[in-house]
């Protein structure tokens, strides 16, 4: 079964995670944000244990392990029933954070929209990640060295993902708006998204949800 999905993707800064808690609070919405994941991790288990071997040391989690991790998550959420695919979609947030993620994930997720949030003024950008810092006590997070490189490895790595999706299924939204505008906006767009999903799980043999990926389509 592949699940419907929403991606979520904008350079650090630009409000992605704020929207996502936000829409998965709405019902028929659920939101899965890699940090989320990591954080839920028990690190006496064989997989926490692993993360930690990367993490310990400043490094980034591999990409295999890291769809394997979110794969894990989702499918174990499911089964306790917190998500439930027949009727929600899945709003994902800080993943696939490149090429190579999205490839690995083309089984697993049925990607409907893809919601880039475009911040045309840097400096707005770069003092929302000043201020996140020290809120968070990150003090080191704040400095423009640190962010300049957070954004320059978002252009290099994840923004690439945006030419795997079709044109039609991305939509543009200028992240610099209010929190508020950048919600209604969304919801303009989710809300027939929503709605054609339920419609699916309603209709004749809506049972049979497996999905070939894009590629086996082809």
């Amino acid at each position: 079964m592949r699940y419907k999905s929403i991606l979520l993707l904008g350079a650090p800064g630009s409000g992605k995670g704020t929207q996502g808690k936000i829409l998965g609070s709405i019902p028929g919405f659920y939101h899965s944000a890699t940090g989320d994941i990591f954080r839920s991790l028990d690190l006496q288990s064989e997989m926490g244990r692993v993360f930690w071997e990367y993490a310990g040391k400043g490094q980034l989690v591999p990409d295999e392990l890291t769809i394997k991790l979110w794969k894990q998550y989702v499918k174990q959420v499911e089964l306790i029933n917190q998500f439930h695919p027949h009727g929600e979609i899945l709003v994902l947030d800080g993943i696939p954070r490149n090429l190579k993620q999205a490839e690995l994930l083309e089984d697993a997720i049925d990607v409907v929209k893809v919601i880039h949030l475009v911040c045309s003024d840097v400096s707005k950008m770069v003092e929302r990640l000043r201020r996140r810092a020290l809120k968070e006590n990150r003090f080191d997070d704040a400095s423009d060295e640190v962010i300049r490189q957070r954004l320059e490895i978002y252009e290099r790595e994840t923004r690439p993902v945006l030419g795997f999706y079709p044109p039609e299924r991305i939509v543009r939204i200028e992240a610099t708006q209010s929190i508020i505008r950048v919600l209604s906006q969304l919801i303009d767009i989710l809300v027939p998204l929503k709605e054609e999903h339920d419609r699916e799980q309603t209709a004749p043999g809506a049972d049979r949800l497996e999905d070939e990926p894009a590629h086996a389509r082809d």
